[in-house]
């Protein structure tokens, strides 16, 4: 990957890995994040010369390989050892690695870092027994920081956070690197010397999410829909397949995760878990439940729960932006030849895509509208809220509401538009009886404000005094 050589955000992040580099104990610390967020490139940066060893583990590469990776890793970073053999084990392994660093005349602080740990400790392979062994009877009695990086949340939460034999407790910091905000992006997109309207920055948000990596691909000679038909729609572009190499990299069975996602791309407002069991004909049971905690913990998808309802009502959304524009735009013109990016802006798919794409974006960013309505301060809850036709009221569907405890609630429209919205009188109409609807069922007492957020906010006519907030895209870039 080309790396760009500023280290944009991660402000939070940085600090505490250079905290620990300055504190007097040794530090074990978990960094954890979706696939290509840049969780490498954030321990370079931040840690530079005093890495001493850095090991990346193999894709789908048996214990051998892995050990011989293990062992060429140390030998580049100069830890020589006396036996030409390599090691046929991970405690041999670890207490080679224990003796060559001990022969290091190092008197200020350092760095060990183990990067794609689950790759590295293969089914069977006693890695986790190896690894324990190092920490427990040797670095956790060294000045030394010691990151284990991986892009399998779940397999790094279960096997590591929450491990119950040699590793419990031993954690010292867990750090979760999530994708960047519009903030963040509009400063990465900079730095690159790239400075678009931030129309165009949502467009790419929209498709790319904020990922690092795929971002850095982005080129400034060309406008963000081009950068998105070269990306994603050309069969050269890196992003054209970058869907069915996602998921075997991070989960073994893989085909059960990709199986949820495609449903929810489908179900574009959620799923509840019956319903999902439903579309993809898993079976229910454990086995199901921890592959929708795996999906959740890696960052696809998200559950919200209904306002008023019972845990067991929750709706599973996918939330992974990338996903969602591969399912719903790139997918389906695979076996017709690439489209240009351009033609799609016309299609019905596409106006469900950006709606929903544009849902997700204002989720990610609840913390920024707050802060635009004031309420920064007060403690609330999200949702999104279906109710089902009953007592005479139709069926309702609302985008977001934010459930304030100073006894207020946003009953929020959310619009994508490539100019200003109109708000004509059967939206007004049709939003009027949203309260209506949500007042009944809810038996709420609480003020209902009535908020709109689109991308370049309303066209002033006679309906837009029915809105109480108007927020924006520019409001999200705080």
């Amino acid at each position: 990957m080309k790396q760009v050589q500023q280290l944009i955000g991660r402000a939070e992040e940085k600090k505490r890995l250079t905290d620990a580099l300055q504190s007097n104990k040794p530090e074990l610390i978990a960094l954890i994040g979706r696939r290509r967020v840049g969780k490498t490139f954030l321990v370079r940066k931040t840690y530079d010369a005093q890495i001493k060893l850095e090991v990346t583990g193999l894709q789908d590469d048996d214990q051998k390989a892995q050990l011989q990776n293990f062992w060429i890793s140390m030998r580049a970073y100069g830890l020589h050892t006396t036996s030409k053999q390599q090691p046929d084990n991970w405690l041999d392994a670890f207490f080679i690695l224990t003796q060559q660093l001990e022969r290091l005349d190092i008197q200020e602080k350092y760095v060990v870092f183990l990067d794609e740990l689950p790759w590295m400790a293969g089914k069977r392979s006693n890695f986790i027994t190896g690894f324990s062994y190092f920490w427990n009877s040797w670095a956790s009695k060294q000045h030394i920081v010691v990151v284990i990086c991986g892009s399998a949340t779940s397999w790094m939460i279960e096997k590591v956070v929450n491990d119950k034999g040699g590793l419990h407790n031993r954690i010292t910091d867990i750090l979760h690197l999530y994708p960047f905000s519009l903030k963040q992006v509009e400063a990465f997109l900079a730095s690159k010397h790239i400075n678009y309207p931030r129309y165009q920055t949502l467009l790419l948000y929209m498709t790319l999410g904020g990922i690092p990596m795929y971002l850095d691909f982005v080129r400034k000679d060309l406008s963000a829909v081009q950068n998105i038909n070269a990306l994603c729609f050309n069969e050269s572009g890196f992003l054209h397949d970058e869907f069915n190499r996602l998921f075997p990299a991070l989960f073994d069975r893989h085909e059960r995760h990709t199986s949820i996602v495609r449903a929810l791309s489908a179900k574009q407002k959620g799923l509840s878990r019956a319903e999902l069991i439903q579309a993809t004909k898993l079976p229910n049971g454990g086995s199901f439940s921890k592959t929708l905690k795996e999906l959740q913990q890696s960052g696809f998808i998200k559950a919200f729960s209904g306002m008023g309802k019972q845990k067991k009502d929750k709706l599973y959304r996918l939330t992974d932006a990338y996903c969602l524009f591969y399912l719903s735009q790139i997918a389906p013109h695979k076996d017709g030849g690439s489209p240009d990016f351009k033609q799609l802006f016309l299609t019905p798919s596409f106006k469900s895509w950006s709606g929903y794409a544009y849902e997700n974006v204002c989720f990610a960013h609840i913390p920024q509208i707050k802060m635009k309505l004031g309420i920064s301060g007060v403690l609330t809850k999200t949702f999104s809220y279906v109710a089902k036709p009953k007592d005479g009221l139709p069926r309702t569907q609302i985008d977001l509401l934010i459930d304030r405890m100073d006894h207020a609630i946003h009953i929020c429209e959310i619009k994508f538009s490539e100019s200003d919205y109109v708000l004509d009188k059967k939206t007004a109409e049709n939003f009027k009886q949203k309260h209506v609807v949500f007042q009944h069922h809810s038996k709420t007492k609480k003020h209902l404000f009535t908020t709109f957020i689109t991308t370049f906010g309303l066209t002033k006519n006679k309906w837009t005094s029915e809105v109480d907030q108007s927020l924006t895209m520019d409001d999200l870039f705080v």
